[in-house]
């Protein structure tokens, strides 16, 4: 005979799967029934992506990251304006910056044509940027996959939430602890800068004005970068290795080649200084901190169970 102990022990299970069940779960085997090609078919597209063009790996890696630090990782980042709705692509840290929307829907297409209806654009996302950085050399992770798709988007939120180029290292770390991420997983986070480029509007005072950057660095930059006009010429945020995801942006800030004034922030006398010379050492402790860090920044509040929708197409709600 079942006890009234066991019956409430019993009860409280009940219970907790049910508001868990309410909620809704992330799981890495969520698609695996349901749509079992998923991740063959975002592989095979980001790897034709970046083999046309290497910076492709970064700007998808910059979507995804963009897309949850505003209102979660809810692909409210690929809805596009209509008459009636401003989104998130014209906010100040996105105008003529945030790119790679035709890679999503290449893969959301033949997702679509594999399983309709089936598959997220926020899931989309979170796997391509994955492939991304592996493709480009860089760690690879289990992505948890679950989420749905936002119905609205926000500005506001694109404006506020998103730290600069010019942002200082307290500000980078509460902008980071508001998502609920730590220093250390900030510090890993930016290693992104391994890959991609950057536009010189954005890096331009401190290759000009600031002192804690290496001469010839700074000169070099010049070059193409200069005092008045080219505001949109383009520089690799790491100057060692542009297109290879490694520890090199970390080498590049202990040798104040930081591109950002936030980069050097990071090794300039601060709490970080530590940790970003072990990454410039220890290339697999930033690897595993990066994909890890990666796995936390994709669960920052997720719509699932019966919130948000399965969007047919990413730029618009159904």
């Amino acid at each position: 005979m079942a006890t009234l102990s066991n019956y409430k022990s019993l009860t409280f299970l009940v219970l907790s799967l049910l508001v868990c069940s309410a909620h809704g779960q992330l799981s890495t085997s969520f698609y695996q029934k349901k749509c079992p090609k998923l991740q063959t078919i975002v592989r095979s597209v980001m790897s034709q992506a970046i083999a046309k063009e290497a910076r492709m790996g970064a700007s998808i890696l910059r979507l995804f990251f963009h897309d949850c630090f505003v209102n979660g990782c809810d692909g409210g980042i690929l809805l596009d304006d209509t008459s009636t709705f401003t989104g998130e692509k014209n906010a100040g840290p996105n105008a003529n910056s945030v790119r790679g929307f035709e890679v999503i829907d290449a893969i959301k297409t033949q997702v679509e044509a594999s399983c309709n209806a089936t598959v997220s654009c926020a899931d989309i996302l979170a796997l391509a940027a994955r492939d991304g950085v592996n493709l480009l050399g860089g760690p690879t992770w289990n992505v948890p996959l679950g989420r749905r798709d936002a119905l609205t988007a926000s500005l506001t939120g694109a404006n506020s939430n998103l730290p600069g180029p010019g942002s200082s290292l307290s500000t980078l770390i509460s902008m980071f602890s508001t998502q609920g991420l730590t220093a250390r997983e900030m510090t890993a986070l930016s290693g992104a800068h391994t890959i991609g480029q950057a536009s010189c509007q954005f890096f331009r005072n401190r290759i000009f004005n600031e002192m804690n950057i290496n001469a010839s660095f700074a000169s070099l930059r010049q070059n193409t970068c200069p005092q008045s006009g080219g505001d949109n010429n383009l520089a690799p945020i790491d100057v060692q290795s542009p297109n290879a995801f490694d520890n090199a942006y970390y080498v590049d800030l202990v040798n104040k080649q930081g591109l950002f004034h936030s980069d050097q922030e990071l090794f300039n006398g601060g709490s970080q200084d530590k940790l970003v010379t072990q990454y410039s050492t220890n290339a697999a402790l930033f690897a595993s901190d990066f994909a890890k860090a990666m796995v936390k920044l994709g669960k920052i509040s997720p719509l699932t169970g019966n919130n948000g929708e399965i969007r047919l197409n990413c730029r618009k709600i159904n």
